[in-house]
């Protein structure tokens, strides 16, 4: 055998969000880019703030000096700490300083490292579902496994009494992403408030803390004057993990950071192990170039109008169309549900025939449903209405 036996089952069940993808790349070169409707992948389509093209020229002078781009702390740059120590701060309400930030290679590789310096062999990590799959992924990396708790139907409110259900002894992080993908929810302070004194209470049983484990790379991106609450005033236990992929455009970049609750006990020495953490998983640091560009750019974020008028298109496609769904709080996704009940996997298929690529709900954890990224010119978005419509059609006889 080529590859280990855990790889070869990743594989087996790698993303679907890749797969179709992947598949668009196909249909594309079959019927023309202009006649396929891809909704397949949340890669941001909007240019990067011009503070980030200012910024690369700058580079571009700094860059014939001496270590311009040389090894640095592995926890990233200070300024750079010190400027996220600021925008943490005001994002949750408390006052954090530039100690308990470490800058990552993105939230993938902050969670990572933050999994690599907390899981015991057999923890468990829980998550609401439906969940970004990798999830997955990332606890089994390091001997964790993941445990995932049904939302509420359509709404994808926490089951706040499931979640405490499944706590167990082995139960080390509650991961939640909020605003969600692949449904943009927001989760409410009330529902936060209600899950910290789950998590307090369960701690204190089991004889060690669970952390509560925020992904908020869409924290920009809320709609109709929604606000993403801040974890750290609610619970001691908490961390914050995000990236610059989505306000600043910059997926391809891979710069985030994970901060730690300056209210946590030990919290030093957690801190202490996601830089060990980050240097030994092959990191080492979040790239040069990428930090720097923070300096120049935080601040700045793409134009969020943009995204709330496709939300509005998107929303009269399918409302037009005649699905089910909940509109979006936050993030660029459609989470509708798949009319009579039917499978996720065939709907999406019946979706291909009208050039429309989507992704099943199974890919997230959560069946009957099925995934649509925003992230496209409006034209795409309108062009694909026809297409919809039929396909409901289709589905319900």
């Amino acid at each position: 055998m080529v590859l280990s036996t855990q790889v070869d089952g990743y594989l087996a069940k790698a993303s679907w969000i890749r797969r179709m993808f992947e598949a668009g790349i196909e249909l594309k070169k079959q019927y023309g880019d202009e006649n396929v409707y891809d909704f397949s992948l949340g890669n941001p389509d909007l240019a990067p703030p011009q503070a980030v093209a200012q910024g690369l020229r700058d580079l571009a002078e700094e860059a014939g000096q001496p270590f311009a781009f040389g090894y640095m702390p592995n926890a990233g740059y200070p300024v750079v700490r010190e400027q996220l120590a600021g925008v943490v701060s005001a994002e949750q309400e408390t006052p954090v300083g530039p100690g308990q930030i470490v800058v990552t290679c993105g939230a993938a590789g902050g969670i990572n490292a933050l999994f690599r310096a907390v899981l015991e062999p057999k923890d468990e990590v829980l998550c609401p579902a439906p969940y970004f799959v990798e999830y997955g992924f990332y606890a089994e990396n390091h001997q964790g496994r993941l445990r995932s708790v049904p939302s509420k139907p359509l709404t994808f409110a926490l089951d706040l009494k499931a979640l405490a259900g499944a706590i167990t002894d082995r139960t080390r992080c509650v991961l939640i992403n909020s605003p969600n993908n692949p449904t943009g929810r927001i989760y409410s302070a009330e529902e936060l408030t209600e899950l910290a004194e789950i998590l307090r209470k369960a701690s204190a049983r089991t004889g060690r803390p669970i952390f509560l484990v925020s992904d908020e790379p869409y924290r920009f991106l809320a709609y109709d004057g929604a606000t993403v609450p801040a974890i750290f005033p609610l619970y001691e236990n908490s961390v914050v993990v995000s990236s610059f992929s989505k306000n600043l455009a910059l997926a391809g970049e891979r710069v985030g950071y994970v901060a730690v609750n300056p209210a946590m006990a030990d919290g030093d020495r957690l801190v202490a192990g996601v830089i060990l953490a980050n240097r030994i998983l092959g990191f080492v640091n979040a790239p040069a170039v990428g930090q720097k560009l923070l300096v120049k750019a935080l601040g700045h974020e793409v134009d969020a109008s943009v995204y709330a008028r496709r939300r509005e298109a998107m929303a009269e496609v399918l409302r037009e169309a005649g699905f089910q769904f909940s509109l979006p709080q936050g993030a660029f996704y459609f989470f509708p549900r798949i009319p009579k009940g039917g499978d996720d996997s065939a709907f999406v298929a019946e979706l291909m025939q009208e050039q429309i690529l989507a992704v099943p709900g199974s890919g997230f954890g959560y069946p009957g449903y099925f995934r649509l990224a925003f992230c496209v010119d409006e034209a795409v978005i309108r062009g694909s209405a026809p297409g919809f419509a039929r396909a409901f059609a289709r589905a319900v006889g």
